[in-house]
Parts: C-alpha cells; structure tokens; sequence
C-alpha cells in the first residue's frame, strides 16, 4: 500500500497501562525487523516495527521518557509500566513503531530486515525479505538526506 499523506493509513494504540495513546498515520503496511545490538537489548530480540511512519502523535506525553541510545536515535517508553513506544532518529527524519503496539489485524507485510550482519545465527525467518547490513543501511539514509 502506497499513500499520500491524506491515503494514509492511521490506526493508534496504548501502552500497557493506558498513560500513553498513540496514533500514527502509515505510507505502508510495512514491517521490518532491526536486528541490531541495541534494539535485541531493548526488547530481548528482533525490534519488529512498522518503517513508513509519515505522523505521529501522542497523547499522554507526560508519561513518556526517551532514552538517547546513540549520537543519531533515540527510543521512548511509557515511565509507568515501561511499553516501548517508538524509536526515531534524532534529526526527525525517520521513526520506527513497534508492530504489537497498533496491531489490530492488519495485513502486515514482513519485508525488509536490517543491521542483518548482526543477527544471531541461532533463529531465522523464513519471510523473503530485503536484507540491509548496519553499513548498507546508513547508506541508504545518508542518500535520502
């Protein structure tokens, strides 16, 4: 699914506890899988999270505590029962959602997976995916700068 800005789709979802309401429109019913360090010690594996975030909004905001995890990111999490909200780059260009926290059904499409290089080798999906290396990755963001 391929949408402008006013075809976009927009579901929202909440933390566990409630404090937190997010709500986010989507170029595309896209799913990717970071398997980075970072995020396999954030959520204890693979970061599922939709990639075509074009909006998000939150409410509750009060409630959210972001962590910088590195020069160029930062993660967000509810500060009352620790749901992990979204990871986004620091210069705005880019934000990532967990999958789980807005799933409602859809017809997610598993296709891309990235820092890839850094997968353990003890687990694989089997979903054909466009398969990005940390390198290949910051590549790509540097060429749509």
């Amino acid at each position: 699914m391929n949408a402008t800005a006013d075809q976009a789709m927009r579901l929202s979802g909440t933390c566990l506890c409630g404090a937190v309401t997010l709500k986010v429109a989507l170029e595309q019913q896209s799913v990717g899988a970071c398997h980075c360090q970072m995020c396999r010690t954030w959520g204890g594996g693979p970061l599922l999270a939709l990639e075509s975030v074009s909006q998000l909004t939150l409410e509750g905001e009060e409630a959210v505590t972001f962590y910088s995890s590195s020069d160029w990111a930062e993660r967000a999490f509810c500060r009352h029962c620790g749901t992990h909200l979204f990871y986004r780059l620091k210069n705005g260009e880019h934000t990532s959602v967990p999958v789980g926290l807005i799933d409602s059904g859809e017809a997610w499409r598993f296709d891309l997976q990235f820092f890839i290089d850094e997968k353990p080798h003890w687990y694989h999906f089997g979903n054909d995916t466009r398969n990005l290396t940390g390198q290949e990755l910051f590549e790509a963001f540097s060429k749509d700068t």
